[in-house]
């Protein structure tokens, strides 16, 4: 029996399913143009993911590759790169580069960027037209729904049974830059219109958009037309073959209007909008490439919102926060950007100059590899160990998971049923993951401890006149699910519960006298 990829709810989280099965997707995002070649990802590309422990990889469909000539589909991309990723023994999620990619219109057709008139720009309110395709087009909307309809269908035909793709971007880091919003002739009519009855209702109120989002008019309106846009192309898509689809964000950031950053993409002030405009979309998943990526983590997931990273920072910290998104936040998926250079020299990588980070906002640390391939490779065999565990626990009051968020952050308590814990935090360091855990409480005086950077103090609760101590101090590691017992630590080490630089797994008991 044919069993589709499919996101299910298990005890009310959103879980990704593949042959039946949950799966977690510890994957890693290419560089723009990497898949472009099928003969430079066989040599330069696949090779280097080995030895990560990752299941998956986001790789990019190029529309001007599939569509050439206009109507004519050639799928030798997609097709040798789902050969390519079974003979590796990994998954694909595809990102579609279709209309918009990073705020423009990049990877569109020639035969459609020549045709500026019947397919129209954006414009600023000077009237220039800018680099992105307006998605009040209906003409450019449906040439793409077509292509990513074939897509689909191709991709059905050559992978229902085998699920070598499990889901699903369709576009990328959409939105406006340089203007909050498009004064094109089209959309200047629209915006002077009323709201439309999906969003009146959603909202409570009926009127222009003006006057039903005030100062937020602008960005409103065009997150409704670019999540529109997208359920066209989506929904279509789905129709042919119903795999899971999402959307990615550029994140709100500083200098924090519209327009500096992607207006209309789904930030998650527009979640309300995207959820009424694109319901063939299970989450809206941010690119993280800021310092505080916990915090995003925490903004990012809410109980209409799965936690999807489609991009984040690959320097050593990537580490903490993949432990973290899975952990706290019961994540879908992990996948720092430009995976394939992770287990290269880092002498020989190349990172964007530093006035193209100053102007993205990018911390420029984000892409250190230092130290980074072992970390994460680490991370990602503990998180299929762990598995079994893991569906048993999360969710519950049993799975605490942490991560230092700032400089000031110097640590955090837990609470648990017996005890309480104190989380002391190690400094950040160049090259080192950040302090990051999980406490798995097996049971009332038995605990499942994971983590790295991070000094550990069981105390009794409050006005219970005993107190802890160690029973049974282990170190090991877990193999399906097991623990696999390594050294048993009752002597001087139990005066310290601290796990180091590198990712360490104990298992503890306690008892109370």
């Amino acid at each position: 029996m044919k069993q589709i990829p499919e996101i299910r709810s298990d005890n009310g989280i959103q879980t990704l399913y593949v042959h039946g099965e949950p799966f977690f997707a510890l994957a890693g995002e290419l560089h723009n143009s990497s898949a472009s070649d099928l003969d430079y990802m066989e040599r330069e590309i696949w090779p280097h993911l080995k030895g990560l422990n990752m299941n998956s990889v986001i790789v990019p469909l190029y529309w001007e590759t599939i569509e050439p000539e206009e109507g004519c589909y050639d799928f030798t991309l997609p097709e040798g790169l789902i050969r390519q990723a079974r003979e590796n023994d990994m998954h694909l999620i595809f990102l579609w580069f279709g209309l918009w990619k990073n705020a423009e219109s990049m990877y569109v057709p020639g035969w459609m960027k020549r045709d500026s008139e019947t397919y129209f720009r954006a414009r600023k309110v000077s009237g220039e037209p800018i680099n992105t395709i307006s998605p009040l087009c209906q003409a450019a909307v449906e040439k793409d729904r077509a292509a990513f309809t074939a897509v689909m269908t191709r991709i059905r035909a050559l992978d229902e049974e085998e699920n070598t793709v499990i889901f699903m971007q369709v576009e990328n880091e959409i939105g406006l830059l340089g203007t909050e919003r498009d004064y094109s002739d089209a959309a200047n009519a629209a915006f002077e219109g009323a709201v439309p009855q999906k969003l009146a209702e959603v909202f409570g109120k009926q009127g222009t958009w003006r006057e039903v989002f005030g100062a937020d008019a602008e960005e409103s309106f065009m997150a409704w037309h670019f999540a529109s846009a997208v359920e066209t192309i989506a929904a279509s898509g789905r129709k042919a073959y119903p795999l899971p689809c999402y959307a990615n964000a550029w994140l709100k950031q500083y200098p924090w209007f519209p327009g500096t950053y992607p207006s209309g993409g789904p930030v998650v002030g527009m979640h309300p909008i995207w959820r009424a405009a694109a319901p063939s979309l299970f989450a809206f998943g941010p690119d993280i490439y800021v310092p505080y990526c916990a915090d995003i983590l925490d903004e990012y997931h809410t109980p209409e919102n799965p936690l999807v990273i489609p991009e984040i920072r690959k320097d050593a910290v990537t580490s903490s926060y993949c432990l973290y998104a899975f952990g706290k936040h019961n994540a879908i998926c992990y996948s720092p950007f430009g995976i394939e250079e992770m287990t290269m020299d880092p002498s020989k990588i190349d990172v964007p100059p530093m006035e193209v980070m100053i102007a993205l906002n990018i911390d420029p640390s984000a892409f250190d590899i230092a130290g980074s391939k072992d970390h994460l490779a680490a991370t990602y065999d503990f998180i299929n160990q762990v598995k079994p565990l893991y569906l048993k626990y999360r969710g519950t009051d049993k799975l605490h998971a942490y991560c230092r968020k700032g400089e000031v952050d110097y640590g955090c308590a837990v609470h648990l049923t017996n005890y309480d814990l104190q989380i002391a935090y190690g400094p950040r360091m160049s090259g080192k993951p950040l302090a990051a855990g999980w406490i798995m409480e097996l049971e009332e005086n038995k605990f499942l401890l994971v983590g790295m950077q991070s000094t550990l103090t069981f105390r009794c609760k409050p006005g219970v006149n005993k107190k802890a101590e160690v029973l049974r101090f282990e170190e090991g590691r877990l193999e399906d699910g097991k623990w696999v017992r390594g050294r048993i630590l009752n002597g001087d080490e139990q005066m310290s519960i601290r796990l180091g630089e590198h990712l360490t797994a104990y298992m503890l008991e306690l008892f109370q006298y």
